[in-house]
Order: structure tokens, then C-alpha cells, then sequence
């Protein structure tokens, strides 16, 4: 193993990522391999190579192939791949930022506006994070994110979303944001304005004292109230924001169950070096099964049988393989 690794490898056990530092990492023999398998069109290899390296180790793939071949990887993997299998490889190729820019754009990109999506990254990174995705997208597309976000949507959800872009962490007492909140449910129409305030500037355990002490006081849940005081996509974004701050990997198991490709695809790719075995124990809790035992009941496509090696990138360590069905 590179020494430069090492070190690295020993740390990324302690995570809670299913995706590890691969310890036996060597560049070059990786790359070699990668273009035999480009011109011999193996997707079996590609898939092992790629799935089994850690995204910094991916990164040195991609320059060490440029480096040995004088040609950029991704230009490379578009001629010889195409669909799905091609998408979801130039997807782990990008950097863990350049990813969540990607996609917030793709969420903006065409007719119409994925408004779960943008909501489910927003409410999920942290301020810190989202200040680097921002300066990701700006270099990506040349565009402010804050700007794409007013032309992509409106009203108390554009409010909510450009709120959690740029949010921060201002000392509140509990009790007085649970008056607050309740207070805005008062009058014939409830008022988005205090909600937006409060749920975007403090911390998560703080807020958590503050939902749970307002459903106590309203004696309803916090999604009960939302979806009798509030409407259309701000009445989404709410909830979603609630639900991540009281249980952000139950809400990315709920967004996986239903096994849409897309989503299924973006939350794995997203969260495999992160948090994804928090998800997947979540997901355990909801549906009384694994999600690996789900991908393989639900689907027999080529790309969800691929995301199987993000879900357990144990296989080729351990020997336990779960393998791509092709």
C-alpha cells in the first residue's frame, strides 16, 4: 500500500461510511487495468475498481490516467460506456462537493423543478458545507446558486430555501422560540416567516428541544401541524427540514424506500463515505429489511444492481461478495 495512505485507511474505519479507503491502493496498476477494461468494454472491472477506491483515491485515478494516457478518464468513460452504468461512474468520479453542486443543478435543470431534492440537500449539510457547494457551483456553472434558487422557485419556500443556504447558528432560549411558533399558528393564516427564522438558525439539538416541547404544548406532532397550517411546496420543504432535524437518516431511509432510481442512486452515491450505515440501520427500522435485501427484491436493472457494491463495498475485502448481475 502507498504510504500516503495508510495512515488514512486505518482513520476511515472508525466511519460510519460503507465506503473505506481501499488498502492495498496502487495508482497505476489500477489505471492500467482501467484502460484494458475501456477497450475491452469490462463494466465488471470498471465497476470493482472504481466501487472499491474511496473518492480521494478516485481522484488520483483520474490524474494518474490523464498522466499515463494524456486523455481525461471522463472523456474516456463516455466513449466506451453509455445509460446508466455510465452515469453512475462519472457520478463517483466527481468530488463530494462538485457532487452536491451537480446536483442542485440537476434539480434546477430543464422544465421542472425537483423541489424535494434541492430541500433534501439544503436540510441536510451543514452551514460550512453549503458555503463550499455554493463556491462549487459557481465555478462548475458560472452561476450563483442563490440567484438559480429566486428563478427556480417562489414565495415562503424560495424564502426557506435561500434561509437554509445560508444558515447559521444564533443562540436562542427554548421556550421562547415553542411560544414563538405557536404564537404564528394563531391567526387565520399561519405565519411561515417565525418558522423560517427559527428552524434555520440554531442548532439541531436546540431545535429538537423546541419541536418537542411545541408538540407537547399543541398536543399534535410537528408534521400533524405543518400539514394543517401550511400548503404547497413550502408545506414540503417544512416538513422535510423537520424531519432532518429530528431524524435525518430516518428521512433519507424514507426517501430510499421508494426505490426510485434516481434517488436511490444520488443517496447512496452521496452518503456512502458519510453516514450510509446510519441510513441503512434506519432503513432496517422502518421496513423490517435490509435495503440490500430491498434492491434485490424491487429490481433486477443493471443500476441498482451496481449501487449493491456502495451498499457493502466489503465484498472484494471480505469475500463475501455481493455481485453485479449483469
Amino acid at each position: 500500500m502507498d504510504s500516503e495512505y495508510s495512515d488514512s485507511y486505518d482513520m476511515y474505519w472508525g466511519t460510519l461510511g460503507t465506503v473505506r479507503p481501499y488498502s492495498n491502493f496502487h495508482p497505476d496498476r489500477d489505471v492500467t487495468e482501467i484502460v484494458t477494461a475501456l477497450e475491452n468494454k469490462d463494466t465488471v472491472t470498471l465497476l470493482r475498481i472504481i466501487t472499491n477506491r474511496n473518492n480521494a483515491q478516485r481522484q488520483v485515478i483520474a490524474q494518474v490516467f490523464e498522466e499515463l494516457t494524456h486523455k481525461d478518464i471522463v472523456t474516456a468513460l463516455k466513449k466506451a460506456l453509455s445509460g446508466d452504468l455510465e452515469l453512475l461512474l462519472l457520478e463517483l468520479l466527481m468530488p463530494p462537493v462538485e457532487y452536491e453542486a451537480y446536483r442542485l443543478q440537476e434539480a434546477m435543470a430543464g422544465l421542472g423543478t425537483d423541489e424535494e431534492t434541492l430541500a433534501e440537500i439544503l436540510s441536510t449539510r451543514s452551514g460550512k458545507q453549503l458555503q463550499s457547494i455554493s463556491a462549487a457551483y459557481k465555478e462548475m456553472y458560472k452561476k450563483d446558486l442563490e440567484k438559480e434558487i429566486e428563478s427556480e422557485t417562489s414565495k415562503d419556500f424560495e424564502k426557506l430555501l435561500k434561509a437554509l443556504l445560508n444558515k447559521g447558528c444564533v443562540t436562542g432560549v427554548v421556550q421562547t422560540d415553542i411560544e414563538t411558533l405557536s404564537a404564528s399558528l394563531k391567526g387565520k393564516k399561519a405565519e411561515a416567516g417565525q418558522w423560517i427564522d427559527i428552524l434555520t438558525s440554531r442548532d439541531l439539538e436546540h431545535l429538537d428541544n423546541v419541536l418537542m416541547g411545541l408538540e407537547l404544548e399543541l398536543g399534535q406532532t410537528v408534521d400533524q401541524i405543518i400539514e394543517k397550517r401550511f400548503s404547497g411546496d413550502f408545506r414540503l420543504g417544512l416538513k422535510i427540514l423537520v424531519q432532518c432535524i429530528q431524524n435525518r437518516d430516518a428521512y433519507l431511509a424514507t426517501r430510499l424506500k421508494t426505490m426510485k432510481k434516481e434517488i436511490v442512486q444520488q443517496i447512496m452515491v452521496s452518503h456512502s463515505e458519510e453516514d450510509l450505515l446510519c441510513i441503512r440501520a434506519a432503513f432496517i427500522k422502518l421496513t423490517g429489511t435490509s435495503l440490500y435485501t430491498t434492491l434485490q427484491v424491487c429490481h433486477t436493472d443493471k443500476i441498482v444492481t451496481n449501487i449493491k457494491y456502495i451498499v457493502n463495498i466489503s465484498i472484494f475485502i471480505s469475500n463475501i461478495c455481493i455481485n453485479i448481475l449483469m
